[in-house]
């Protein structure tokens, strides 16, 4: 071998080019509703957390702002009722009865005092969870995984565009936080500063309405910023279960089954309903033509049905072998073009002729009768 043939042979090296692939290019298909229903089960559903927890916190402060005045009269009650009888616990120990009964009063109002929050909490979250993942109960979620455990797993999501997006989601949410409550704070710093000529209690007021509508500003700010999340979470879950075209395929067939089984399993039915058609056909009355194209069978019992039944049919070739069955068994073939066509189209094997065939099939069954019994041609 030549050196300039040696040089360039050795350059070139075998290289496996799917690791250069991207995994998901082949998912083009929507995730049908059977692989979405399978994703609910596990768990799997497009939810953020972020507009959770900006509707509670908008739900806090409103609701604070609404009972305020409820909050703020039983907040002095018991402070009053506390200081009013203190006096009486002071000379007592806290182990004792009286001292039971003072812890008791006191976790009793704040929990009164809190309730009506705790309330609009609980019945906020319920709601938009309910609203973003409608009604479906799992377990699955917690059972344990040993994927959760596997580091490389672990470092592919710390480096992953989701954790791109949060980092990206939270810098804006911080920013527009501080802008908000800063300005809001710049506006008021007058006011703060000429706090010292209120009293007590306008002061109270002054800085609980302060705070309450800053926090209602807040969450607002806070519920654009879940509501963008919920459209990218909405997003990422639908691309995450896309289907490529051949799991679309095999899901077909898991549902429904191979078609070619299938088609295996209507031959086999076909093949034995015409055999069990041709083992009847003996047993005809006679065998009605088009001539070439259709052949119907029909036997009447007036013992065993009211009208004559149809126990054979088949069209072209398999109406060939109706009629050679019949000659073989010596069943009258006769011909009647309109009536075939009927009986084919119109009448199920074993059922009865419908009210309308009556007529010309009566003609046909006498003319028969009267070959085999009156001898007429």
């Amino acid at each position: 071998m030549e050196w300039d043939e040696l040089k360039y042979s050795s350059c070139f090296v075998p290289m496996q080019l799917q690791f250069f692939a991207d995994e998901g290019a082949d998912k083009t298909e929507e995730a049908t509703p059977k692989k979405l229903d399978d994703a609910r089960k596990e768990g799997q559903v497009a939810r953020s957390m972020e507009l959770s927890t900006a509707f509670m916190l908008l739900a806090f402060f409103v609701a604070v702002k609404v009972f305020v005045g409820f909050i703020g009269n039983r907040f002095l009650g018991s402070f009053t009722k506390t200081y009013q009888t203190i006096d009486v616990y002071a000379v007592d120990e806290f182990g004792s009865a009286m001292g039971g009964a003072f812890m008791r009063d006191g976790l009793l109002d704040i929990l009164i005092i809190c309730l009506p929050l705790f309330a609009v909490a609980v019945v906020v979250a319920f709601g938009v969870t309910i609203a973003q993942v409608k009604w479906q109960v799992t377990s699955k979620p917690l059972q344990p995984k040993l994927s959760k455990f596997n580091p490389i797993n672990g470092f592919k999501r710390i480096f992953s565009k989701d954790k791109l997006f949060e980092l990206i989601k939270d810098v804006v949410k911080i920013a527009l936080i501080f802008y908000v409550a800063y300005s809001d704070l710049a506006e008021a710093a007058g006011a703060v500063v000429a706090l010292y000529d209120f009293s007590l209690e306008q002061a109270i007021l002054y800085v609980g309405d302060f705070v309450i509508d800053l926090g209602i500003k807040l969450s607002a700010i806070y519920l654009i910023v879940g509501f963008a999340d919920y459209i990218y979470q909405k997003l990422k879950f639908k691309k995450d279960l896309m289907m490529s075209k051949q799991e679309v395929k095999d899901e077909y067939k898991q549902q429904e089954g191979d078609p070619q089984v299938k088609g295996k399993i209507k031959s086999k039915m076909r093949e034995v309903s015409q055999r069990r058609m041709m083992q009847k056909l003996p047993e005809a009355d006679v065998v009605i033509t088009n001539p070439t194209h259709f052949a119907c069978a029909i036997k009447y019992d007036k013992e065993v049905s009211e009208a004559p039944v149809l126990i054979a049919k088949g069209a072209d070739y398999l109406a060939q072998k109706i009629k050679e069955v019949a000659k073989e068994n010596d069943v009258p073939i006769v011909e009647n073009k309109p009536l075939a066509r009927m009986l084919y189209y119109n009448v199920d094997l074993d059922s009865e002729i419908p009210r309308e065939l009556y007529q010309m099939t009566a003609e046909v069954l006498a003319y028969v009768y009267k070959l085999k019994h009156g001898g007429a041609a």
